[in-house]
């Protein structure tokens, strides 16, 4: 009898602190902008987005003149736009606007209970809504470029989203419950809280990890798709890009991998500028081209 209760004692003190660490350990830390684009010579608009739950995103437009396609780009976990803009501004710079966001909880947008990479989708969702509304001459073609968990997301929103004509995912996991599972082997937890934990936050973000899979949405994507991955990133293995690349084997994936960049190596990737402009216009034009030929 004592056994058990001390075993019903341990079980019910973790099943208490379960939900207070996830809380605590994998909450988004706030980084708020100090710059502006200006500081790339880049003209620029403050805007503030609706999204859901009452909130607003905070961002910034790069209005191109004459220009009716844009990329939307967001973040990834604990950053914020002002983090994207070394990739953001030879974008611009090619001719395109660019809208740049920060998910809740982020930089300069409102706060809400928790971040996560359905919210994340949501909050981009949001903003191409926006500009469907607000910039509708701006909004004839969209594509979206996330970084990380925002590479997650940007992959779930296309993957339900229609409106986007093609998606740019930078250093992207392939499965969150692996995430969670690197992060939490360095506090040497035994596997069964492993499992709670996974659990708990399947619960609290209402999805399942493997609906929300990189791996598994980019399957469920119709629009051409850019992987890109540094060779040397350490905190989301490339083979993570290379397996969500194989996943399908869908002709519209391509994946371009960076030597020497690392997880947050804006600067490297920023050097293939070219290659990520090219195959924006790529997939515009073939989206052009498809709806020529589709029947009416």
């Amino acid at each position: 009898m004592n056994g058990a209760l001390t075993f019903g004692l341990l079980f019910a003190l973790t099943a208490a602190l379960v939900p207070a660490g996830v809380h605590l350990g994998f909450r988004a830390r706030r980084v708020r902008e100090t710059g502006t684009p200006a500081g790339y010579g880049l003209a620029f608009e403050a805007v503030r987005i609706p999204t859901v739950r009452g909130r607003h995103l905070f961002g910034w437009l790069l209005p191109a003149p004459d220009a009716a396609r844009t990329v939307v780009v967001l973040h990834g976990w604990g950053s914020n736009a002002e983090q994207m803009l070394p990739i953001a501004a030879p974008l611009r710079r090619a001719g395109l606007n660019v809208l740049l966001v920060d998910a809740r909880n982020h930089g300069g947008s409102d706060s809400d209970t928790f971040s996560s990479l359905p919210r994340f989708a949501e909050d981009l969702g949001k903003a191409i809504a926006w500009l469907k509304r607000d910039q509708l001459g701006r909004a004839e073609q969209i594509a979206v470029l996330g970084h990380s968990v925002g590479a997650g997301a940007a992959l779930l929103e296309t993957s339900r989203n229609r409106d986007i004509a093609a998606v740019i995912s930078i250093a992207a996991f392939a499965h969150p419950a692996e995430v969670t599972k690197r992060y939490l082997r360095r506090l040497r937890l035994p596997h069964p809280i492993t499992v709670l934990v996974i659990r708990y936050v399947e619960w609290l973000i209402g999805y399942r990890f493997a609906d929300i899979a990189p791996i598994n949405t980019v399957c469920r994507i119709a629009c051409p798709v850019l992987l890109v991955h540094g060779r040397d990133d350490e905190t989301v293995p490339a083979d993570d890009a290379r397996r969500i690349a194989d996943r399908c084997h869908a002709p519209q994936v391509r994946l371009l991998e960076i030597p020497g960049a690392g997880h947050d190596s804006t600067d490297q990737i920023q050097r293939y500028a070219g290659e990520l402009v090219r195959f924006l216009d790529t997939s515009w034009a073939a989206r052009v081209l498809h709806s020529i030929r589709r029947p009416r």
